[in-house]
Parts: structure tokens; C-alpha cells; sequence
């Protein structure tokens, strides 16, 4: 059986409470199978997810499909990002190995 990763939510608690998502540009390192994006795709102006594997991104982009028309993952690492310095607003590396 493969164990819950925060089932209770508290991870989205923490970073509701850290920041405010509304109408901002966020890009989320390590978004895996986008469990995490999913809980907060619809907050955010637009949301980016990257990941290193493909197989979990297409986990993710089929989970965030149809929650926002500005939701997208794109396979990339955290220590080689493919977008000019100052694209978002805010940058979520959480739970990530």
C-alpha cells in the first residue's frame, strides 16, 4: 500500500497562509504527479509545473486539465530553468527530493 502524502491538507494550508496565489504567477519545482497543483490550480493567475519525469507529468497534466486554461507542466529540472529571471511571482519548491 503506498502511503498518503498529506491527506489531511496541510501543506496547502501552510502555503494559503504564507502567500497570497490570487492573481499571481506561480511556478511549482518537483510538481510530480501534480497532487499539490491540482489543489491549487484555480488560485493563481497562471500556474507552471516542472518535473523531471515525463511519466509523472502526464499524471499532472491530465489532473490539472479542465481546472484552468492557464495550468501547464513542462519536463525541466530546478537547477536548470527554462525561463527568463522574473517570470513569477512566486516559486513553490515543497515537498521535493
Amino acid at each position: 500500500m503506498k502511503a498518503m502524502r498529506d491527506p489531511e491538507g496541510a501543506e496547502l494550508d501552510h502555503l494559503i497562509n504564507a502567500c497570497e496565489l490570487s492573481g499571481k504567477t506561480v511556478l511549482e519545482i518537483g510538481c510530480g504527479e501534480g497532487k499539490l497543483t491540482r489543489q491549487y490550480a484555480r488560485m493563481p493567475r497562471k500556474v507552471v509545473g516542472i518535473d523531471p519525469k515525463i511519466t509523472d507529468l502526464h499524471t499532472a497534466k491530465n489532473d490539472i486539465s479542465g481546472l484552468s486554461l492557464h495550468s501547464h507542466v513542462i519536463q525541466a529540472i530546478g537547477e536548470k530553468l527554462p525561463f527568463p529571471s522574473h517570470s513569477f511571482d512566486i516559486v513553490i519548491f515543497a515537498s521535493s527530493l
